[in-house]
């Protein structure tokens, strides 16, 4: 195969000018290559040595080269539409989580009241905070501390042996002096065990999903008393 020259790839291009022929040589479309390629075989074999002229097999491996620069961009393209599509079906599919109540990697715990009616007509006020664990593996023995924002511990919860999987948890308020605890956030630490050994524990926050967000960095689910987290971090819907 003779050397290309500068002359060789004006006259490819249509151009002398240095401006225009880099123009040309930046469209990476399929059907530019192909131009590109077949006038630039053409210019080539107008040229070619007639003392060594090109031989069929040099031919041959120069049209698999262009069907295969060709299959390559088209895949790319293939590809790019792919990705595209793939975001807007998870953005679709992440939005009809708005609304919906999930567990999620966090250790904030909210309390919170609410009054109904009893059978005799009266005010009846009840507390309750959601929350849950992850476990890696069954334990013999799964211990929660509640704390308050100081620090200071409020509640104890011995939730006993358990199965590896999602814990899902709640809490009445109770604290472990026997009053109400008071509305508010709350921290919780957990702590397991099997057979004395330690197990691989998750504390998971709990947090209805308000909106959804897409960016560079994929689709985002904003969620109450947890923040932004990815959709891949929600370990279940309740």
């Amino acid at each position: 195969m003779t050397t290309v020259s500068s002359d060789l790839l004006a006259a490819v291009n249509g151009s002398s000018s240095s401006t225009s022929t880099t123009s040309s040589l930046n469209d990476n479309s399929p059907e530019a290559i192909q131009q590109r390629f077949l006038k630039l075989l053409t210019v080539q074999m107008q040229n070619q040595d007639p003392t060594n002229p090109m031989d069929n097999s040099q031919l041959t491996t120069q049209l698999a080269q262009l069907s295969t620069v060709s299959g390559i961009s088209q895949l790319n393209t293939t590809l790019a539409a792919l990705m595209s599509n793939l975001g807007t079906s998870q953005s679709l599919q992440a939005a009809n989580m708005i609304g919906h109540s999930v567990l999620a990697p966090g250790n904030n715990v909210t309390l919170t009241s609410d009054t109904s009616k009893d059978a005799s007509g009266n005010d009846v006020t009840t507390q309750k905070a959601v929350f849950g664990v992850q476990l890696a593996s069954a334990a013999d023995s799964v211990k929660i501390t509640i704390r308050d924002s100081a620090g200071n511990v409020v509640h104890s919860l011995d939730l006993g042996s358990q199965a590896a999987g999602t814990v899902p948890i709640i809490w009445n308020g109770a604290t472990d002096a026997g009053t109400q605890a008071q509305d508010g956030t709350y921290t919780f630490d957990v702590t397991a065990t099997s057979a004395g050994a330690s197990v691989g524990a998750t504390a998971l926050a709990f947090g209805t999903v308000a909106s959804v967000s897409t960016g560079t960095d994929g689709v985002k689910l904003n969620v109450s008393n947890i923040g932004t987290i990815k959709s891949t971090d929600v370990v279940q819907i309740l």
